[in-house]
């Protein structure tokens, strides 16, 4: 079966039509090349029958109605092909081989061969199906119709009209049909169809919900922020349709392998009929009839099915996982790399501030202390200011009510509390000296480790100093730790200071660190390391990882990041778990020692059937099973791949 015949036969059960089949329907179109191969089988037994009983006549009509309903739809497919792209194909050979066969009269032989082609090309039809399970259970996941809220009247409307702003309503135990933040409510959501996460996530208010996820405890309003044809849901299908019908360089090398190997088989066959003759003496009954079988075990149908059902197996396994891959040559790919560069900040970082040390004065009470600075950074915008109140609320502090502050750009703020002005912000602001100074100049040891430090000053003297950083993920360390077992070097690029770069490189444990990096010289960095490694992955999740993501030989876009990222990237994690990474290589891996099993079995098979039957050892019908059952079996060894 030709590649594109495959992918449209697997598109069909991916792609929803706009008229939803009938159960018969249904039915016919997902067995009927069964039904046809069994009931081809049907005619044969009865043809042969007939035939013990010496009912010729009755035996050849029972045997061309098995040719004509098993052979059918393999003929089709055949010329359709040829047609198409002007080269004669497998089935073509199986076809030539079964008329061949009923030429010299050896019909039942004929018969058997279109009847087992039949059965393991439905047998193969049945495998594409399965591997296309994870993807198909998917969109069956996707909701189509919404409760929308206006003038607080509720209707319900296909979410393809659901426009951003719109609220809609989703009540426990129902798929939520859109993106969007939390309005109103409170509940756990099962993002397992998203993220892959088993434990299901609390959702508060103003947090991110995803079309698919199942509302699972009470009555939630949701103002929607994506059209439906932009939501993460519709693109990991996006993805993995695309992906399914991109094919790996292994698989266009047997695509244009297969046409010039069928010329030659055909070349090969028809010396055989007549070369045997004069130089071994063999009849021309004999001549043929050998000719025959070479063409049916010479056809490379096993070689031909050693690739693509492994690759898509593989490319469903790891969307069920929350592993993206946008085609079979990057899922290929990854199985060679060497070395692999990682972007720090949200990539092996969280990539928010937060706060890890709290130092104050003696003088001063810690409570007080970090009440007082947590109230003025509220009425703050800058970013390092939400961190802080942020762990003064986590630490049970309640915020005063701070008239006001007065913004020093560059520096920090001020603030009158009670009658003491308070300056937060940087050394030079507090004053530089007593900065350096204070607790026997501990801000610089924590500078030393990657940390940033705001200086608080209320009064005349230094009452305290907070240090914040971008801490590692927590599975950072294991994931790294993955890669290098895999025998990947480990590279962090950063565009942080040489200080902080160093202090996390250390906690992530990281083989080579390169900090100051702007897009385009990380671009150059990727460059290097491809020219030293030659197989090189990029990871990263913002707008300024997207050329080095498109330099390297894979690029792999955290789930989290911009859509810049995820576009340009060639591999997607949706959960952001960095340990996937190490998943995917393995996978390949997995994936490219299989497709060597499948090549190496399949070749040694055709040799092994045509040097049997140039010996005479072997007949048609087993040449037959030889050849289909060599077929079958590559498939369901590429199968294999989707369990985990």
């Amino acid at each position: 079966m030709s590649t594109e015949a495959k992918t449209a036969i697997m598109q069909k059960h991916v792609y929803k039509s706009d008229k939803e089949p009938s159960p018969v329907q249904e039915k016919l179109r997902l067995h009927g090349e069964l039904i046809a191969a069994i009931t081809s089988g049907v005619f044969i037994a009865i043809a042969w029958t007939l035939g013990h009983f010496e009912q010729n006549n009755a035996s050849i009509v029972m045997y061309l109605l098995a040719f004509i309903i098993g052979g059918y739809a393999k003929a089709k497919e055949g010329i359709t092909d040829t047609i198409a792209e002007k080269e004669l194909n497998v089935e073509m050979l199986m076809i030539f081989a079964a008329i061949g066969s009923a030429i010299i009269g050896y019909w039942n032989e004929g018969a058997i061969l279109i009847f087992i082609f039949a059965l393991s090309g439905a047998l193969e039809t049945y495998t594409m199906n399965k591997s296309h399970k994870e993807i198909s259970s998917l969109m069956g996941l996707q909701p189509e119709e919404a409760t929308l809220i206006q003038n607080g009247i509720e209707r319900v409307v296909h979410v393809s009209s659901l426009q951003i702003g719109d609220n809609i309503l989703v009540k426990p135990g129902e798929r939520i049909p859109a993106d969007g933040t939390l309005l109103k409510g409170e509940t756990n959501v099962d993002q397992a169809a998203i993220t892959g996460e088993s434990i299901p996530v609390q959702k508060s208010l103003s947090d991110e919900v995803f079309a698919g996820t199942v509302n699972l405890r009470g009555s939630i309003t949701i103002e929607v922020t994506k059209p439906n044809e932009d939501s993460l849901f519709q693109k990991i299908i996006k993805l993995v349709q695309s992906a399914q019908s991109e094919k790996s360089p292994s698989q266009l090398f047997i695509e244009k392998f297969e046409g010039k190997y069928v010329k030659f088989v055909l070349i090969a066959v028809g010396l055989m009929m007549f070369l045997p003759h004069f130089l071994l003496g063999w009849t021309w009954t004999e001549t043929f009839y050998r000719a025959m079988i070479l063409l049916v075990v010479a056809s490379p149908c096993a070689l031909v099915a050693s690739i693509m059902p492994a690759t898509l197996s593989a490319i469903s396994n790891g969307a069920r996982r929350g592993i993206l891959f946008k085609g079979g040559v990057h899922l290929e790919q990854l199985g060679h790399l060497k070395a692999i560069a990682l972007d720090k900040t949200g990539t092996l970082t969280k990539g928010k501030p937060v706060v890890t040390d709290v130092i104050v004065a003696d003088s001063m009470d810690a409570d007080e202390f970090l009440q007082i600075v947590a109230s003025v950074e509220n009425q703050s915008a800058h970013p390092l200011a939400g961190a802080i109140v942020t762990y003064a609320k986590s630490n049970g502090q309640e915020l005063l009510s701070i008239d006001g502050i007065e913004d020093m750009p560059g520096f920090g703020v001020k603030a009158i509390v009670g009658e003491t002005n308070w300056f937060i912000g940087k050394s030079d602001f507090v004053g530089k000296e007593a900065a350096v100074t204070f607790k026997n100049g501990i801000a610089k040891q924590l500078a030393s480790e990657g940390k940033t430090i705001v200086y608080v000053k209320s009064g005349d003297n230094i009452s305290g100093i907070l240090a914040l950083k971008d801490v590692v993920r927590e599975d950072t360390v294991s994931a790294i730790s993955a890669l290098k077992e895999l025998g990947i070097y480990t590279v962090m690029l950063t565009g942080d200071g040489e200080k902080t770069a160093e202090a996390i490189s250390k906690e992530s444990h990281v083989d080579q660190h390169i900090a100051e990096c702007l897009p385009e010289t990380k671009v150059n960095h990727i460059k290097d390391l491809i020219s030293k490694y030659d197989t090189v992955a990029m990871v990263g999740d913002g707008i300024n990882d997207a050329p080095a993501l498109a330099t390297a030989s894979v690029g792999i876009a955290m789930g989290q990041g911009t859509d810049v990222a995820l576009e340009t990237a060639d591999v997607v994690l949706m959960k952001n778990d960095l340990p996937r990474i190490a998943e995917a290589v393995k996978l390949s891996k997995r994936m490219n020692r299989i497709i060597k099993q499948n090549i190496i079995f399949s070749i040694g098979v055709i040799m092994l059937l045509i040097l049997s039957n140039f010996f005479q050892l072997i007949d048609l019908p087993f040449g037959v099973i030889g050849h289909e059952g060599s077929t079958i079996l590559v498939i369901l060894n590429g199968l294999r791949l989707l369990k985990s």
